[in-house]
């Protein structure tokens, strides 16, 4: 291991042992209480420009493979551990994660102090850094991070999403067979905008009773309402995503077109906060965000379903004025669901599909083909 060197906008100079890529990469840092799920966490597109410090202390124990990646690559900028295990130990592990890491450019960070980073960004807020396995001297690093355009900045959307539409073919993970379900054939088909889909949400989709298509970011509404119009499709899911959803303007245009047209949608996370933009209700960007697999829900009924979150944005209190409430996290009060009065649309900011778990709000995808035409 070599050494690497740690620079936060708010001084803190730090330095660490790295593993995976090398080289020298700028993002905004943030903290993920989940247990296990890492290699799912670092493969999911909604991290595209974030370091994720994991408080999980012990990472890298049971390696990697090829069937838990949430996407085709890791786009998160790096991840900060306390300790990095390269042997591992379980009978799916195909490999390590300093291969994974080295094969998608991601930067490692281990034998720092995780608890000291997660109560800095708890206290003052996720913020930007840089990290470098080339430049050691505090000024130069401090001076590349002021240049470097903060997170806000960059549309990640262009780089995570599909290029090209395609039919997903799969459903969810079959323990007894160690393989995931092939898709059936269903006369109810939805369309997928991708702003950064994760794989086992189309999974789950699928496995709801849907024929599923994955669109680009880049969509026309015209063209989705007029095969809805048509009856090729019955719905459209908007997907999670990274980045500041206030940032999208163009795609706000075409998510309003939709709304009007009276089209069934569900969305998830950035299409959670989408939606509310669109509907004229803008967010607003967490302190630190929420990120972890352990966050309560209460829905209306009034029953707790424990989640998984990622997201550093949120839809404001006062969409009350033209939704329902249906999930609120337990943590701070925040909205966590919503279903827009008198349409067939409905949305959530946590993960249902929540891979590796927990479970629990899986039904929300059975409610979404309830309603597909």
């Amino acid at each position: 291991m070599q050494k690497v060197w740690i620079y936060l906008e708010n001084g803190t100079f730090l330095e660490a042992k790295s593993f995976g890529a090398t080289g020298t990469s700028v993002g905004e840092i943030v903290f993920n209480t989940s247990l296990t799920g890492y290699q799912e966490i670092i493969s999911d597109p909604s991290y595209a420009g974030q370091f994720v410090t994991f408080t999980m202390p012990e990472i890298g124990n049971v390696g990697v493979n090829a069937d838990d990646m949430e996407s085709k690559s890791c786009h998160c900028k790096g991840v900060l551990v306390r300790n990095y295990h390269n042997d591992y130990s379980n009978y799916r592990g195909e490999d390590n994660l300093d291969s994974l890491l080295k094969e998608h450019n991601v930067l490692g960070i281990c034998n720092i102090d995780t608890r000291y980073l997660t109560k800095m960004l708890r206290d003052e807020g996720a913020m930007m850094m840089i990290a470098s396995t080339e430049i050691h001297d505090k000024d130069e690093l401090a001076k590349q991070l002021e240049k470097s355009p903060r997170i806000e900045d960059i549309n990640y959307i262009e780089e995570v999403s599909t290029k090209e539409a395609y039919v997903h073919k799969f459903g969810a993970w079959n323990h007894e067979n160690k393989a995931y379900n092939k898709a059936v054939m269903s006369d109810k088909k939805i369309v997928v905008v991708d702003f950064g889909v994760k794989r086992n949400i189309l999974n789950e989709l699928v496995e709801s009773g849907l024929e599923v298509e994955v669109i680009p970011s880049s969509f026309k509404a015209e063209d989705l309402i007029a095969r809805f119009e048509k009856k090729e499709i019955g719905g459209i899911f908007l997907s999670n995503g990274p980045g500041d959803p206030l940032t999208l303007t163009e795609e706000k245009k075409e998510v309003q077109k939709l709304i009007d047209a009276n089209i069934p949608m569900f969305a998830i996370c950035l299409g959670h906060q989408m939606l509310s933009i669109a509907h004229g209700f803008d967010t607003y960007k967490l302190k630190f965000g929420q990120h972890g697999g352990n966050h309560p829900v209460a829905n209306t009924n009034k029953v707790v379903e424990i989640t998984a979150q990622n997201h550093n944005y949120n839809v404001p209190d006062n969409i009350i004025e033209i939704a329902e409430i249906t999930h609120q996290n337990l943590f701070d009060n925040t909205i966590e669901g919503v279903k827009y009065k008198n349409k067939e649309i409905f949305s959530v900011q946590h993960h249902p599909e929540a891979s590796p778990g927990p479970h629990e709000s899986k039904y929300i995808f059975n409610e979404f083909a309830k309603i597909v035409k």
